[in-house]
């Protein structure tokens, strides 16, 4: 692993814990941390943040999305239908991309806060 974690920045901390536990569940990804209103962690070594920025208003960045591990096709189906169930927006239905692998079965969906986030199962 190269990168130490990732963070993205919530509008409403509490409604995004919420969405994040819901969608990463779908994928055994397990809430390790909590700042009451300011922040939570995902993921055995706190690799994933969700959390109040120091700016204040929470902004997505065009072009940057983060790619979550799913152990299975039908992990990534209930990636996406959960994140869509909970205010999620698409940005790219499940199924195979195979301009990134012959068997890169992914889906990409907006959180509440529009960053835009991936499962993605080979």
């Amino acid at each position: 692993m190269i990168l130490n974690h990732v963070s993205v920045g919530a509008s409403d901390v509490v409604k995004a814990v919420g969405f994040y536990d819901s969608v990463l569940s779908t994928l055994s990804i397990k809430r390790a941390h909590y700042i009451e209103d300011i922040a939570a962690a995902y993921g055995e070594n706190f690799e994933f943040w969700v959390g109040s920025p120091c700016e204040g208003k929470a902004t997505s960045s065009n072009g940057a999305h983060i790619a979550f591990n799913a152990p299975s096709k039908e992990a990534v189906d209930q990636f996406y239908a959960t994140a869509i169930e909970l205010g999620g927006s698409c940005a790219g239905k499940p199924g195979l991309r195979p301009e990134y692998g012959e068997t890169y079965y992914a889906a990409f969906v907006r959180d509440l806060d529009g960053n835009k986030i991936e499962a993605v199962s080979m």
